[in-house]
């Protein structure tokens, strides 16, 4: 395994607790340290908004629409089977809800997903 360069500068900034708090939550859904996640933006800045990783953008994209329409389609089919038959306003509340939290939920999927794929590289 090749050893990434011995990184001997440092960049520091302050921010407010708020911007902090902000910083520390899109680390730890992109699935890094905060110091990872920066260095990643601010070597990234120019050329993409978001760093890769696990779960680029694109495959965050995608994989929050797969889950929310898996939550959707589950709550569905159960209601289904218990003979009940959704209304129109239980099935925007279900949508509603799938989309509030897919975005968070696809980079959680994805993260586990880049995690036991670098443990299985681990073990071969």
């Amino acid at each position: 395994m090749v050893k990434p360069p011995l990184r001997t500068k440092s960049i520091g900034f302050k921010v407010s607790e708020e911007e902090y708090a902000r910083l520390e939550e899109a680390a730890r859904a992109g699935g890094f340290t905060l110091g990872e996640w920066c260095r990643q933006v601010v070597l990234g800045s120019g050329q993409e908004t978001e760093p890769t990783g696990p779960g680029g953008a694109e495959a965050q994209a995608l994989m929050a629409e797969l889950v929310a329409l898996r939550a959707i389609l589950l709550n569905v089919l159960f209601k289904l089977a218990n003979g009940e038959k959704p209304t129109a306003e239980e099935m925007q509340r279900l949508i509603d809800r799938a989309d509030s939290d897919k975005l968070k939920k696809a980079r959680e999927r994805l993260a586990q997903a880049a995690e036991s794929e670098g443990q299985q590289e681990e073990k071969s």
